[in-house]
């Protein structure tokens, strides 16, 4: 059988980090996304109902600081995952799990298991981690060595491949895993999960190349985003005999004018923008990892306060439409959304952009 998500057969749309609060706007105003179970339920019931192809939860542990503590609150992704499968018909759902704080056979279970809810939907981002106070949570050290961090997301993925694929017991001598007598019942539901790796360092592209469908990666917008899916696929085809697609993220502001979508743009990430926790979210960028150049960080502090640094979609439903089909023509299988009010806002989307995208060919109806 093969997955929806891997079917090849339109530009992949997907939902990304609603299970946070606030989303990925960096914003104070009072309306902004709750992150809570009831809205996450309405939020995923609607998408599968308008075609939207999966959802995409982040794994946080501590909030940001500022004013609000941007991301103090967090829906465990996995959790959150098999949830939303048990309430859906067809959507994918991923986990993201950071492969430092979960341990392999551990995941391996929780994600067959969910995958099992979902008949089949599920999905796992793999993250090596970069966040240094979440490692300090933890009690464990960050590695300073960014090679050192895909390492052992690599035996981490191993591990959890071979317990998916293996009949029987197994044992695995590793750098950072040593294991004995090691089983995995039940599999997944039809085989092993899609993956995304989601990194943008030499490294975590690299790694995307060697183990994953689609590396998930920030890009500046489609002009240089172009470029990166050349490399990550690329390298997949010569180093690794694989084939592997890219999607990226953005935040959309869409309204039936485009000063009414600047209007709103500017009240709540400008205005209204935390800027203390823009501030320390990107000092932790620039410090601990390698997702954003040292120039994108330097001139993207607006796009970090309205959309975390993901790409903007910004304008009437014509430009948002304009706008996705260039991150297609730029050879990306899809990219993920994100929204102020994400329940409201998508099913504006879904009336008015997603039927321009089914005329440009790009979006096959459901």
């Amino acid at each position: 059988m093969t997955k929806t998500i891997l079917d090849g057969k339109s530009f992949k749309l997907g939902i990304f980090s609603a299970n946070c609060s606030s989303g990925l706007a960096v914003t104070k105003i009072p309306e902004r996304w709750s992150g809570s179970w009831e809205d996450n339920l309405r939020l995923a019931t609607l998408a599968d109902d308008v075609g939207i192809d999966f959802l995409l939860p982040i794994a946080r542990w501590i909030g940001y600081g500022g004013e609000t503590n941007f991301h103090e609150g967090v829906l465990d992704p996995t959790t959150l995952a098999a949830g939303l499968l048990a309430h859906t018909r067809r959507i994918a759902v991923f986990a993201t799990i950071h492969t430092a704080f979960n341990h392999p056979v551990v995941a391996a279970k929780q994600l067959a298991t969910v995958d099992q809810i979902g008949q089949g939907r599920a999905g796992v981002n793999i993250v090596a981690g970069w966040n240094k106070p979440e490692y300090e949570a933890f009690g464990v050290d960050l590695p300073s060595d960014h090679d050192d961090r895909y390492t052992l997301a690599q035996e981490w993925w191993d591990v959890i491949h071979r317990i998916w694929t293996t009949p029987g017991r197994f044992d695995y001598d590793g750098r950072f895993f040593q294991l004995r007598h090691v089983e995995g019942i039940p599999k997944p539901y039809d085989g092993p999960l899609p993956v995304l790796n989601a990194g943008s360092s030499k490294q975590g592209r690299d790694f995307a190349a060697r183990n994953a469908d689609f590396a998930f990666t920030v890009v500046g917008g489609p002009d240089d985003g172009a470029e990166v899916v050349r490399t990550v696929s690329a390298q997949a085809r010569d180093r690794y005999r694989r084939s592997v697609g890219a999607f990226t993220l953005g935040h959309v502001v869409c309204r039936p004018s485009r000063a009414e979508a600047e209007d709103f743009l500017r009240y709540y990430a400008d205005e209204n923008a935390d800027w203390d926790a823009v501030d320390n979210l990107m000092a932790l960028q620039g410090l601990h990892a390698q997702s954003f150049t040292p120039e994108m960080l330097q001139t993207f502090r607006a796009r970090f306060a309205s959309g975390h640094g993901s790409c903007p979609l910004v304008g009437t439903p014509d430009d948002v439409a304009d706008q996705i089909e260039r991150f297609h023509r730029a050879g990306f299988g899809g990219m993920t959304l994100s929204f102020v009010d994400y329940v409201s806002e998508l099913g504006y989307f879904a009336q008015e952009v997603l039927p321009r995208l089914e005329s440009k060919g790009i979006r096959v109806p459901v």
